[in-house]
């Protein structure tokens, strides 16, 4: 091989020289956090430069970081401290925080959506849970009269109990 062309790896060398199941290199690339080269067959082929992103994500994840916070850190670029050591600037560490902040308010948003959609769905089993119990009773042989006249005072009891809530909390 020549030495101007880089060293391309497959998934099971790659895997080996990282110390990880290929399974692992393969899932992060389905999260998005690299995108290898594909060969003429379609086969996964990495190169020093996926390697050393590879690493770096390994390394944040044993640090405890989520593949949220780890893609908003790939997204800024490190740089060179006097000792040597990279790390990231005021001004990407304030970007990451920003993109960290808008995933946040975005999942508060979805988590009330959802608590709306639960708090309705709940009240709508509440009153199918009504409607089948008349029918049940009706099969069983009840009084369609008695059952409807009951029917008539739980539901007013109920808009009563609402009322007194409203008042309460007001």
């Amino acid at each position: 091989m020549s030495k101007d062309r880089p060293t391309l790896l497959t998934v099971r060398d790659a895997a080996d020289r990282l110390n990880v199941t290929p399974r692992t290199l393969k899932y992060y690339e389905e999260r998005g956090l690299v995108s290898p080269t594909r060969s003429e067959g379609r086969y996964r082929l990495y190169d020093e430069d996926d390697l050393e992103r590879f690493a770096r994500i390994l390394r944040l994840r044993s640090l405890g970081f989520s593949l949220q916070g780890i893609t908003e850190m790939l997204k800024r670029p490190l740089e060179s401290t006097e000792t040597g050591s990279n790390r990231f600037s005021t001004e990407s560490l304030q970007a990451i925080r920003d993109g960290l902040s808008q995933q946040v308010d975005a999942l508060d948003a979805r988590i009330e959506a959802m608590r709306r959609e639960l708090k309705e769905a709940q009240t709508l089993k509440a009153e199918l849970s009504h409607d089948l119990d008349y029918v049940v009773r009706r099969l069983a042989g009840e009084n369609a009269d008695t059952l409807l006249k009951q029917r008539r005072e739980a539901q007013a009891a109920r808009k009563s109990k609402k009322s007194r809530a409203r008042d309460e909390s007001a």
